[in-house]
């Protein structure tokens, strides 16, 4: 090899020797591990965030929370204060709990959530259909009686819309009927303000069950879907001249896409979550009109086969398995429950109609 041949190779090393340890080279390297890095650690906080704010809250102790509250505001715990204050936990635990509300979140982890939005929306049906039920029968003793100020005002807030981000954001609106619920509660402890009333009656605790029978009767029919099942119509029956707006199969075959299967699930134990705490407080609030009829130990047995569907769930995914197939079927094991608790709460209902 000639001498100008070696120069010329040396010289070519030499360049690339330079060019790999030059500044430039460096910074370059240096802006995609910073950009690696900066990603792989929030994918992982995303993932942890995401499965925190996956988690239920607790349950609560619904006569210690009425105490609390009532001791904070310093008024009396009277008839009433144990189901109101009640609400107002569920409401605020709603907004609150890990993660906060994540039904209307527009950015991750909250955006790709699946399960706990619906676990949200199901105890916000709780909360909006109990607090109807307040205003139009809790709080009134006949149905000519006026409606209470505070309680006209909480009932439409709860019922706007769940997903809204801004201008109002759904958050905002479902605080102003916490407000207004808890200026209800302050004023029904104290012996100055006559005109807020909880009326502990038989006939206005059967209007509120009612709205509960629905419920429970159409999660347990949308559960027992998830595996399939060839149903008799019978959207008619007992009524020989009764009609529909259009005419339906005799024989309808139902069953749940795959994709909401975990959807319905997870809808219903947010609603039994919350209904659980309720039927507590109206064990402590109705227990002189339950002792009456002779229905205590019924409301216990209903609020034990509901404390059923909050086992914790151990597997990763909500399986949706056939019937008597060899893979589980959660959705149907929820159902049972729902099923016997809802059967229970209409006999249940029917000891406060009987004298």
């Amino acid at each position: 090899m000639t001498e100008e041949k070696i120069s010329k190779k040396v010289s070519s090393k030499s360049k690339q020797f330079v060019g790999l340890y030059s500044p430039k080279t460096w910074k370059e390297k240096g802006l995609v591990w910073t950009l690696s890095l900066f990603t792989v650690t929030y994918v992982v906080v995303v993932l942890f965030l995401g499965f925190f704010w996956s988690t239920e809250p607790e349950a609560f102790d619904v006569v210690e929370n009425a105490k609390a509250f009532t001791k904070s505001e310093k008024t009396n715990v009277v008839t009433g204060s144990v189901m109101t204050a009640t609400l107002s936990r569920i409401a605020t635990t709603l907004l609150d709990k890990p993660g906060g509300y994540l039904t209307n979140d527009i950015a991750p982890p909250g955006l790709y959530l699946d399960d706990m939005p619906n676990w949200e929306f199901g105890v916000l049906v709780n909360v909006r259909d109990l607090s109807r039920s307040m205003r139009d029968d809790f709080s009134r003793s006949q149905s000519q009686s006026v409606e209470d100020k505070d309680l006209i005002e909480a009932e439409p807030h709860f019922n706007y819309n769940s997903d809204s981000w801004m201008l109002p954001s759904t958050e905002s609106e479902y605080r102003v009927g916490i407000k207004h619920l808890n200026q209800y509660l302050v004023r029904l402890g104290k012996s100055n303000q006559p005109d807020a009333q909880f009326f502990t009656r038989a006939d206005n605790l059967q209007e509120w069950l009612r709205r509960v029978e629905k419920r429970l009767g159409s999660f347990s029919q949308r559960l027992s879907a998830s595996a399939g099942q060839k149903r008799e119509n019978i959207d008619l029956a007992g009524d020989s001249s009764a009609k529909q707006s259009t005419n339906t199969p005799a024989n309808i075959n139902v069953k749940t896409r795959w994709t909401q299967v975990d959807d319905i699930f997870y809808e219903t134990r947010g609603y039994v979550w919350a209904l659980l705490h309720e039927l507590k407080a109206i064990e402590k609030d109705f227990e002189s009109v339950l002792v009456k009829k002779n229905a205590l130990a019924s409301l216990k047995q209903i609020i034990l086969d509901l404390e059923a569907t909050q086992h914790p769930v151990w597997s990763p995914v909500i399986l949706s398995g056939s019937g008597f197939g060899f893979v589980t079927n959660h959705s149907l094991v929820m159902a049972s429950y729902i099923s016997r608790a809802n059967a229970a709460l209409i006999d249940f209902r029917t000891l406060l109609i009987q004298g």
